[in-house]
């Protein structure tokens, strides 16, 4: 029988109070607390932390506090991210983000979701939706990325925005729902490679 992380990691419903749960977010809030109150000249205590926290982390990461997130081991960093002040992931299944990837002040990463059924809800049993954004990407501040999506290489993506369905590579896109407002005209030959963590 699957254990109830075995279970999140699936994507099936599972039950978050499952004590090993519990004890890895706590684990995660440990290590976010000690991160937000470094200093900015703690730069190697802080990549000590990160290292610890994430699941992999690229070269030349750059994180502002405060900094949240669920449990640490489900988010996966390429070279050159940057994630500006107060952002959250809520990384109850993997989070990928490439190389070279910004991410404006305020922006939140779902990958947890809840039954749409009351009942089911009610039970208190969640699941959720991997994320994937690529390379070379820029989301704007207040950006929230619900749980399932993808972002492609070198999209933009507009203040504010929520994005509930997949946005493609090389496109500016924004609103409530986030959708296409143009396509960019950027090349593909960028130097260095795209990876992640």
């Amino acid at each position: 029988m699957a254990t109830e992380k075995e279970k999140m990691l699936a994507g099936e419903l599972y039950d978050s109070t499952d004590p090993q749960l519990v004890a890895e977010r706590r684990h995660a809030r440990d290590l976010t607390r000690a991160f937000n109150d470094t200093a900015a000249g703690d730069g190697p205590l802080r990549k000590q932390i990160l290292t610890e926290l994430f699941g992999s982390v690229g070269r030349h990461v750059g994180i502002e506090p405060p900094f949240h997130c669920d449990y640490g081991y489900n988010i996966h960093l390429g070279d050159n991210v940057f994630f500006n002040f107060n952002c959250v992931v809520l990384d109850v299944m993997q989070v990928e983000i490439g190389s070279n990837t910004m991410f404006g002040p305020n922006v939140q990463i779902y990958t947890a979701t809840h039954p749409l059924d009351a009942a089911e809800r009610r039970s208190g049993l969640e699941f959720a939706r991997s994320i994937k954004i690529g390379c070379d990407v820029w989301v704007g501040g207040s950006v929230v990325i619900a749980p399932g999506v993808s972002i492609g290489d070198r999209s933009v993506i507009g203040a504010g925005s929520v994005v509930v369905k997949d946005i493609p590579a090389d496109v500016f896109a924004a609103g409530n729902p986030c959708k296409i407002i143009r396509y960019l005209q950027t090349p593909t030959d960028l130097p260095g490679e795209c990876n992640v963590g």
